[in-house]
């Protein structure tokens, strides 16, 4: 290792070993809660518009061109170009213009993980439900939407991870959350607190999926888990 990257490793111990870094409205515990809150109103944002959507396709079982079109223009848009775009527009600077573009980043793996797990619900389990006079509403809640659930559970938990290591760009445009850390580093050069404030926002990321994790293993009944791993987002889906 050389003696500028042992440096800035030492720098980087030396700030987070700092209790006045984690103290104060500008501190580490309240950019935390400030970037964990923003995260949150981008999945939630992001899922409103998803959930919806996907169990209703998944439901009518139609729809998967649809799916993958808006899944795919919504992964294609670069989130530092839609703040720059909000910076011009009446949105603006700050949280709410991050929020707003992470909830466009968190759509593609929930709209397209609800699609999916709707469209894989068992075709027979689906007709004994009829046979059994469940009508399309009760049918809904009470088979497809309890069998899905733990490939939703997964696009949420991709969505939730991707957003909180997207929010540091918060911070380019007057934003809030851990980013502040990193892109004050790089304004006064001290490339220390750069690198504290990635493993921050690395170890704030691998704790929300491991929290997640947990959470859709809860909700992924035993039947469906034996013998193979938890589903993960899927990457392409049929047209119907």
């Amino acid at each position: 290792m050389s003696g500028a990257g042992s440096h800035i490793i030492s720098d980087a111990i030396a700030w987070l070993n700092d209790p006045l870094n984690w103290t104060g409205p500008h501190g580490i515990g309240a950019l935390t809660v400030e970037h964990l809150g923003m995260s949150a109103g981008a999945v939630l944002l992001g899922a409103g518009f998803a959930l919806p959507l996907g169990l209703w396709l998944g439901h009518r079982r139609r729809g998967g061109q649809v799916t993958v079109l808006l899944s795919n223009v919504s992964r294609a848009m670069p989130t530092l170009a839609l703040l720059t775009l909000f910076a011009s527009s009446a949105i603006g600077f700050g949280n709410r213009a991050v929020v707003i573009a992470a909830a466009i980043f968190a759509v593609p793996p929930i709209l397209t993980n609800t699609f999916t797990g709707m469209l894989e619900v068992d075709a027979d389990v689906l007709d004994a439900a009829r046979g059994m006079g469940l009508g399309p509403w009760r049918m809904l809640w009470r088979v497809e939407v309890p069998l899905a659930l733990p490939v939703i559970a997964a696009g949420v938990r991709t969505a939730a991870v991707q957003v909180v290591a997207t929010v540091p760009l918060a911070a380019l445009v007057a934003g809030g959350g851990l980013g502040v850390i990193i892109n004050t580093g790089l304004a006064t050069q001290r490339y220390g607190q750069v690198l504290a404030g990635g493993v921050l926002v690395a170890v704030l990321s691998m704790s929300v999926e491991g929290i997640l994790a947990g959470a859709q293993r809860l909700v992924t009944p035993r039947f469906m888990t034996a013998g193979r791993t938890a589903r993960q987002p899927v990457a392409a889906l049929p047209a119907t």
